[in-house]
């Protein structure tokens, strides 16, 4: 019951662009499940805002920031445009 309280789920945006970036997503996260990894899509805003939740060896990995930026940011980006920036949960 405790638990449920510091867990308030939330509802993440499923923009129109929502269903290309999953897309586009697949691609990255083949390079994040070969590191031991896993990018979880959790929402797109109407802007371009992508949400994304890190899982495994890349929630604790110390070039996660970096990757995010110059790997998964510029890869969306460039499949997807309309993509503006990734913010991480």
């Amino acid at each position: 019951m405790i638990a449920r309280l510091f867990h308030k789920k939330i509802d993440y945006p499923k923009g129109p662009l929502f269903d290309a970036v999953q897309e586009a997503m697949q691609g990255v996260q083949l390079y994040a499940i070969s590191h031991g990894g896993e990018i979880e899509l959790l929402g797109v805003t109407e802007e371009g805002d992508v949400w994304l939740r890190l899982h495994g060896t890349c929630k604790a990995c110390p070039l996660s920031a970096v990757t995010l930026k110059l790997g998964v940011e510029k890869e969306l980006r460039r499949c997807v445009p309309g993509v503006k920036k990734i913010l991480q949960k």
